[in-house]
């Protein structure tokens, strides 16, 4: 009997607590999984009693789903995806939708759209942030795809979705890729997050040495403020935990060699391509790479000197502030560049991204969830053309403000060779363009001198282009 409001597929922890999440809001949810004594387990553990139709076959599946049909998969990106389409697409109608709520690549959704399309069958990319607690109490939602596809839809993920201010933190982003999109960048700009905390932290125990106890101390007294956030939030939490073998703070026997899943690199690439500057991303996509190099680190410990550490002779309050405004900023900067390519992504889909809506369906559920993204979504309600972050009044302030502490950070830690490519980046962003001339006249006159690549003139208008014989 078809009687479910929406299915789902694929019953990993995601996908289960997404239909947990999606039977505690009064939706009669139908589950499937290719596996299917998973789904078994599933009945038994945690779906007993509870308003589910627990399919043992795709054909079961789809028949216990109300038309149009809402048949959502979380398997994993790539050919599985493409796999369990094809062997819904002789099930489903015209009119029915089919969602990918998993992290494809945005081009996949493309592919994928347009050729359900030509069937009559919606086709929706869902981002989808939170982790598997998000997911269950309420995730951020970032769905693309066709605007009568998304009415059969929203009443789902609008009651689902976590809230913010009063509001569902899920809006419809746009056609084909844009919701995916939207989640790569998200997932782009919380890898600059989580490298900008991790160099903040570098410097203060270089310098500082704080005990596990007082980091702890430090990130909550700055989740009281300005950076008050989901990641900031975590991290004071992460330092009070004690390893139950050894005694010691678990962080300290955490190997320091980060993993990643490819939604950074993907980021990071296709801003290249577009000619977008990311640097803070792509400072923190590099340096998870640098860190899995572990036996090469330790080896290169042995030959490559840095200067000799010196303990902090000034004021440890006055150089903990300076840390965590150089952390304000920076983050500032990684946001900034993170919307200046979601811009650039827009025009080139065509996809009119709305970035008022992005920023305030972040402010909860999401890993990136933070305080200031109340002045982001506030940047853009003021100014929807805005070009970039950096130049809304706010922010500009901010920056202004920060300046000279975070350089004292930044300075800080070259002076004691410690890495800190986020915020060295960003700062560098900053100062670039801030800057009325750049030394890129001499790089323009190197261009022209070895390929005629020829060059305008600050003394002729615009678009006009010269070449100089450089060896007469």
């Amino acid at each position: 009997m078809a009687s479910c409001d929406i299915g789902l597929i694929g019953l990993a922890v995601m996908g289960e607590n997404l239909v947990l999440n999606m039977e505690s809001r009064g939706f009669r949810v139908a589950v499937f999984n290719r596996t299917v004594s998973v789904v078994e387990e599933f009945e038994a553990a945690r779906g007993k009693g509870k308003n589910f139709v627990f399919a043992k076959s795709l054909e079961e599946f789809v028949g216990a789903l109300k038309k149009p049909r809402r048949a959502q998969i979380m398997v994993k990106a790539g050919a599985p995806v493409d796999a369990v389409i094809q062997q819904l697409i002789p099930l489903m109608e015209p009119g029915d939708v089919i969602i990918d709520g998993g992290n494809s690549l945005w081009t996949d959704t493309q592919r994928r759209e347009k050729a359900l399309k030509e069937k009559g069958i919606h086709f929706f990319g869902v981002g989808v942030s939170g982790g598997e607690e998000g997911a269950l109490k309420g995730p951020s939602i970032m769905p693309g795809g066709s605007k009568e596809g998304w009415a059969a839809l929203a009443p789902i993920y609008t009651k689902i979705a976590a809230v913010a201010e009063g509001e569902p933190c899920c809006r419809h982003m746009g056609p084909d890729g844009a919701g995916h999109y939207v989640k790569m960048a998200h997932n782009g700009i919380e890898y600059g997050d989580m490298q900008l905390i991790c160099e903040a932290y570098a410097i203060l125990k270089a310098a500082l040495n704080p005990s596990a106890e007082e980091f702890a101390q430090i990130f909550t007294d700055w989740n009281k403020g300005e950076l008050d956030s989901f990641l900031i939030e975590i991290t004071s939490r992460i330092f009070t935990k004690k390893d139950p073998e050894t005694g010691k703070a678990v962080v300290d026997i955490v190997l320091d060699k980060a993993g990643q899943k490819g939604t950074g690199k993907w980021t990071v690439g296709h801003a290249i391509e577009m000619g977008v500057p990311l640097s803070v991303i792509g400072s923190a996509v590099e340096a998870r790479i640098l860190s899995s190099i572990k036996d090469q680190r330790v080896a290169a410990s042995a030959v490559l000197h840095g200067p000799a550490p010196k303990p902090y002779s000034g004021d440890r309050a006055k150089l903990i502030e300076a840390v965590r405004d150089a952390l304000y900023a920076s983050k500032i900067i990684s946001y900034a560049q993170g919307m200046v390519q979601l811009g650039a992504a827009s025009e080139l889909y065509k996809w009119n991204l709305n970035f008022e809506d992005i920023a305030s369906i972040w402010r909860g559920g999401c890993i990136i969830r933070a305080r200031f993204l109340n002045r982001i979504t506030a940047a853009y309600k003021a100014n929807p053309t805005l070009k970039n972050l950096v130049l809304d009044p706010f922010f500009a302030d901010v920056l202004n403000r920060t300046q000279a502490n975070w350089r004292i950070a930044v300075t800080n830690a070259i002076g004691n060779g410690i890495a800190v490519p986020g915020f060295s980046s960003a700062l560098a962003y900053f100062d670039s363009y801030r800057s009325a001339n750049s030394p890129a006249n001499l790089l323009q006159a190197q261009r022209d001198y070895f390929g005629a690549h020829t060059f305008e003139r600050t003394d002729k208008p615009a678009g006009q282009f010269f070449h100089y014989d450089w060896l007469s």
